[in-house]
């Protein structure tokens, strides 16, 4: 099946549908990160099938958790790009912040945004425990995917959102044993998990699922703190 054939079925369990008109950005997108993967590493998935659906869809199954529509949006180590900017071609009301510690991502994502005419998206270069002040609980939603375990990357992450927003946790097979381990550091952190959303990609046996964090009250100043000190002591 081509990328649009595929793209075009959606994700009727969740009741995601691709609209047309995005077609042609997934695809701009699709062919210039297999051309620039050849000169630097942004993914290990490059075939046609398995970008489509483990890339596309898994990163636009979030839609399906939590409301993105015109919503402030900031996507902690973003790396190639996943999951902002599918869900910024599926939802293009939304306003995205691209945040990842290396320039030439970020380079890379530059190139993308100016090719496909995303309006109200940008990058910013910086490690998410040192992202300038001005960040700090200015953004409805956080994203996240594969980054870091959930207790540290509850730490990085929710420290950005506002009171009455969410962080969005792209997670595997143990997600709930990692919100166990980050109980007592969500809490802290001004966190509540509100629910876990289970999702199998279509033309898969690969399940993920999306943890919505409700951001209840204001993070203390104290966090995040340095990434050794989060990684040697994790809020317990």
């Amino acid at each position: 099946m081509s990328m649009e054939e595929i793209l075009s079925g959606g994700m009727p369990d969740l009741g995601i549908a691709v609209h047309p008109e995005a077609l042609e950005k997934f695809r701009k997108f699709y062919e210039y990160m297999v051309e620039k993967n050849k000169v630097m590493n942004l993914t290990g998935i490059t075939e046609e099938s398995e970008s489509a659906r483990l890339h596309f869809l898994d990163c636009v199954a979030l839609l399906a958790a939590e409301n993105f529509a015109g919503k402030r949006v900031i996507d902690v180590g973003t790396g190639a790009g996943f999951p902002g900017i599918p869900l910024k071609i599926a939802e293009p009301t939304l306003d995205i912040t691209l945040l990842d510690s290396l320039a030439k991502r970020l380079n890379f994502l530059d190139e993308v945004i100016d090719l496909l005419g995303l309006e109200n998206t940008r990058t910013i270069h910086a490690r998410a425990e040192e992202a300038p002040a001005e960040f700090r609980e200015q953004f409805d939603i956080a994203t996240a995917r594969a980054v870091t375990r959930m207790d540290a990357l509850a730490e990085l992450c929710l420290p950005f959102v506002k009171k009455g927003g969410a962080f969005v946790a792209m997670k595997g097979p143990a997600a709930a044993e990692e919100l166990k381990e980050a109980e007592k550091a969500i809490k802290v952190l001004g966190g509540k998990v509100e629910k876990l959303h289970t999702y199998t990609i279509p033309g898969t046996d690969v399940t993920h699922t999306a943890v919505v964090i409700r951001k209840v009250a204001n993070t203390p100043k104290q966090y995040p703190r340095s990434w050794g000190k989060i990684k040697k002591a994790p809020i317990k």
